[in-house]
């Protein structure tokens, strides 16, 4: 396993050899663990949204029939292409380009979703992230992970080690799902904390 953050030529590589790498339109799988996803959100309708990887756009299409305005981005062109296409007709979802935590939106939001996207970070970028991420969620509002679990030797991070990261000193858990099999994905559901405590930086490669 790797111990910096998978950069957006790493992405640009994998879109290129295939248009769907994770079959997000056509898996049981995913499609299982989409309807999970949004049977865990609490809130019946979300008035900012921010989906950190969108990639091609299968979930946002989902979460955008919960949300007045869905922020949606991703660091691959081809995805956010796919993405743009698929949610045309979707007046309340924005995609763009960004490199979080590089890069952040202004504002608050409601309701912060990152599926898939948090193993690709490095520690100190995951701690970097989800001190924003607690940061930018308005009073009462939601944060949703959803990450596949077992090791991936490109990875720097497993998603067992970005869930736990989230209730260490930032959150409660406040709910989780499970989608049973050797190969699962959880879902965990974080609300915004009253208080927040000073997190540590780990060194890249340190269990968390």
């Amino acid at each position: 396993m790797t111990s910096d953050s998978l950069q957006p030529a790493y992405f640009d590589q994998v879109y290129a050899a295939n248009a769907d790498p994770r079959l997000f339109e056509t898996s049981d799988y995913e499609r299982a663990k989409y309807a999970a996803t949004l049977a865990a959100l609490p809130g019946q309708e979300y008035d900012r949204a921010f989906e950190i990887g969108c990639s091609i756009g299968v979930l946002t299409a989902q979460l955008a029939t919960r949300c007045r305005y869905l922020l949606a981005v991703d660091v691959a062109d081809a995805a956010l292409a796919r993405s743009r296409e698929r949610c045309a007709g979707l007046p309340q979802v924005d995609v763009q380009c960004m490199q979080v935590p590089n890069a952040v939106p202004p504002g608050g939001f409601d309701l912060i979703a990152l599926s898939e996207v948090g193993y690709y970070w490095s520690l100190a970028d995951l701690h970097r992230s989800l001190d924003w991420m607690f940061g930018a969620l308005r009073s009462a509002g939601h944060l949703v992970l959803v990450h596949w679990t077992p090791v991936v030797a490109d990875y720097p991070l497993t998603g067992d080690e970005v869930h736990e990261t989230p209730t260490d000193g930032l959150a409660p858990r406040v709910g989780a799902i499970g989608l049973a099999s050797a190969t699962r994905a959880t879902a965990s559901m974080c609300s915004r904390p009253l208080e927040r405590q000073p997190h540590a930086v780990h060194e890249p490669g340190c269990a968390a």
